[in-house]
């Protein structure tokens, strides 16, 4: 397969951020509305701090506000909603994320139903899942926003198409499902107990692998000419490379590369979009707060 259908999740991101950057800019000169962004963290999760400190980084770029806030790992689940509160009633913030995962002492469930929906930068909250399911106007989960974005870049129109989602997580796997049915879509959700799961990925014009178990999904899994998105971010020992890792899909690359129509790789697939769908994420949610309409990005 040719490197022009290797989907380049970087430059795509770099494209769409550069879209909201524009639209911002818009919205201050038109509607004196500058965006902004608030994230949680609690606790020194290394992996978390650098994400964190991207999407702030990100955030400023794109000429938003970005409000930073950085707790301890003690804090108690009080603390946190009552931040929350402050957060939802603060009409500078117009989007909330908080990073999970959270400390022990704390129910991330909780948390999460605590956030405005409006707010709900992550869309996660079940008043959002629920619109989402009901083909209102919800806040979508970013990561399977970037892999819907990606599809109808490549593949234009998706109407029709057989779509097979590996995986029925909430953050993933089900949100997917529901965007794909929206656009027209005949979905097939598999899972552990589907009883065959390489002849239904054989059927899949699209297939997007969500599961968490790294090159799981087979080339001959594959049918010719689909559109292969891997969302699995899986970290394994570099042979021959003792205490080294690699990161590695749920997708044997490898293997999908020669037979996908169009494949996102990891890393640099869907990776880079979920930072720059939070900021369309949040973008969208201060134009609904303020009564405008967003901006098609």
């Amino acid at each position: 397969m040719a490197d022009e259908n290797i989907i380049d999740g970087k430059a795509f991101a770099a494209d769409l951020r550069a879209r909201i950057g524009e639209a911002v800019t818009q919205l201050k000169a038109q509607h004196d509305l500058t965006p902004g962004l608030a994230v949680v963290l609690v606790g020194a999760d290394p992996a978390s701090q650098v994400y964190v400190r991207n999407k702030n980084k990100a955030t400023l770029e794109a000429g938003m506000q970005s409000f930073e806030h950085v707790l301890p790992d003690t804090t108690s689940q009080e603390e946190l909603l009552s931040l929350i509160e402050r957060l939802n009633s603060d009409d500078a913030v117009h989007g909330i994320l908080v990073q999970l995962p959270l400390p022990d002492q704390i129910d991330e469930q909780a948390v999460i139903d605590a956030i405005d929906p409006a707010k709900d930068a992550d869309g996660f909250h079940v008043i959002n899942t629920g619109r989402l399911a009901a083909g209102g106007d919800a806040m979508v989960p970013c990561t399977p926003l970037g892999c819907l974005m990606m599809l109808k870049d490549r593949l234009g129109d998706l109407s029709g198409k057989e779509a097979v989602i590996v995986g029925r997580s909430n953050i993933v796997g089900k949100p997917m499902a529901q965007l794909l049915l929206d656009a027209n879509c005949t979905i097939t959700i598999c899972h552990s107990r589907t009883a065959d799961l390489p002849a239904t990925c054989r059927r899949a014009d699209i297939l997007v692998a969500a599961v968490g178990r790294p090159e799981m999904v087979r080339g001959d899994w594959i049918k010719p000419g689909a559109a292969v998105i891997d969302v699995g971010i899986n970290r394994v020992p570099k042979p021959g490379e003792e205490g080294k890792f690699r990161l590695v899909g749920d997708v044997a690359f490898d293997e999908a590369k020669d037979v996908a129509g169009v494949i996102a790789p990891v890393p640099g697939g869907v990776g880079p979009m979920t930072i720059a769908c939070l900021l369309a994420n949040t973008v969208t949610a201060a134009c609904r707060q303020k009564g405008i309409e967003p901006p098609a990005l």
